[in-house]
């Protein structure tokens, strides 16, 4: 990896999420020499990939550098690389480009998508974890109205103009709103030759509520505002198959689609090379102590929605979203230093901030430790805090005037096929009736 040798410790991050980030930037000249690996040469702003996805940002507006991260860091570096496993006998990481060897190992990789095993889901549905994943729901999106305005074949226009998401948590909601805003305000002036009010937006959610990690009353006031959208929601529904054009489920219920987005669940993105006893099966999260040391290793730390920290307030582990990622992230900082200095590290203690979700133009609920809110002045919260959250002046700077504009004109701007991305699997018509 032509990594300069060092008489310092040297500290290997796995990951540039919210979790890898934060750590990288409390270990900024902290007399360790740090190597970030990741497979992107940028971080994600995740929560706000639905909008790219659905042409309110452009991809740029939501990533940022990470060499600009640790830019003036004395003795730290970045390589663009995907980590193959992890040798821990002799405390080195196999890579695409190299081999390193570390004295300190932090797994930071986050989380991918779950399709609970079903391979025919996962070949057929699109997911949205990455930038190049919401680029490619935003091409199919229009691709299929495209298609739509051509095919004759009334079931194969019903199919193309329906989408269906699959999960109803915080991802699922936000897409919902943010689909059914582009078809009550743009689709029908972009392609008046379609019936666009023939177009439907499913919400399957195998629960019996929507947004089930938040409060009661925030779940029902996000119902109400996607049933006021004409979002139709599906509640106690498993989906089983998609083939590529007719989903199944649990019941009588199915559905011809040309666009299933499986937001139905999230599993650690693991890397190989651990002890079997290290590993939480099914959702595959690493096991930490609340130190966030890996189980059966006192110099590997995992971080952010791959590390699974039991305790009685959370039996599951934390919850697989941002702030306790950044806020592991920030302590393991600190903990580092004190290791290494043979001082008592400090445990972990989660400071639940809240949860948030939006469900379009002055729709969003907020749940705070001791209230509940929804309306406008959610929405307006909701704005702010992500805002805030945002990497760089520049992206916060593009991303507010993005949202004025949008707000005042009723516009997406960004609706547009820069990859195209065509499913092999759904047909609608020939070159000869084209």
């Amino acid at each position: 990896m032509n990594i300069p040798q060092s008489d310092k410790k040297r500290v290997v991050i796995i990951g540039g999420g919210f979790a890898g980030i934060s750590l990288a930037k409390k270990l900024k000249n902290k007399n360790l020499q740090v190597v970030l690996l990741d497979k992107h040469n940028y971080h994600t702003f995740q929560p706000l990939l639905y909008q790219v996805a659905t042409g309110g940002l452009e991809a740029g507006s939501i990533a940022y550098p990470i060499r600009k991260v640790i830019q003036g860091c004395n003795d730290f570096y970045f390589r663009l690389t995907s980590v193959k496993e992890i040798d821990t006998q002799n405390q080195k990481i196999l890579s695409e480009i190299g081999d390193l060897h570390y004295d300190f190992l932090v797994i930071a990789t986050g989380s991918k998508t779950n399709y609970f095993g079903n391979k025919e889901i996962e070949r057929n549905s699109m997911s949205m974890k990455t930038i190049p994943q919401s680029l490619n729901i935003r091409s199919l999106i229009l691709e299929n109205f495209e298609q739509a305005v051509l095919t004759k074949e009334e079931a194969d226009r019903n199919a193309l103009m329906n989408f269906v998401l699959v999960g109803g948590g915080p991802t699922g909601v936000e897409l919902a709103g943010a689909l059914a805003e582009m078809k009550k305000a743009i689709l029908q002036k972009d392609y008046p030759d379609l019936d666009i009010k023939k177009m439907q937006i499913n919400l399957i959610q195998s629960g019996d509520r929507i947004l089930n990690t938040m409060s009661v009353e925030s779940s029902n006031a996000s119902e109400s505002f996607l049933e006021s959208l004409g979002v139709k929601i599906w509640k106690n529904v498993r989906v089983t198959n998609y083939d590529g054009r007719t989903i199944t489920t649990n019941s009588e219920l199915s559905f011809e689609t040309a666009t299933v987005i499986w937001t139905a669940g999230v599993q650690g993105a693991a890397v190989h090379g651990l002890n079997s006893e290290a590993l939480v099966e099914k959702v595959e999260r690493i096991r930490v102590n609340e130190f966030n040391q890996v189980k059966g290793y006192d110099n590997i730390f995992a971080i952010g929605d791959i590390a699974s920290m039991v305790s009685e307030a959370y039996p599951q582990g934390h919850p697989m979203m941002a702030q306790p990622a950044l806020q592991q992230g920030d302590l393991l900082g600190d903990n580092l230093i004190k290791f290494i200095q043979n001082l008592p590290m400090t445990p972990f203690q989660y400071n639940d901030k809240g949860s948030m979700a939006t469900i379009g133009r002055n729709k969003a609920v907020v749940d705070l430790p001791k209230y509940h809110f929804n309306g406008v002045f959610a929405w307006f919260v909701w704005m702010f805090v992500h805002l805030f959250s945002l990497i760089g002046f520049k992206n916060k700077a593009v991303v507010f005037l993005n949202w004025v504009y949008n707000y005042i004109r009723f516009d997406r701007e960004g609706r547009l096929i820069i990859r195209p991305y065509k499913k092999k699997s759904f047909t609608t018509f020939t070159s000869d009736e084209v």
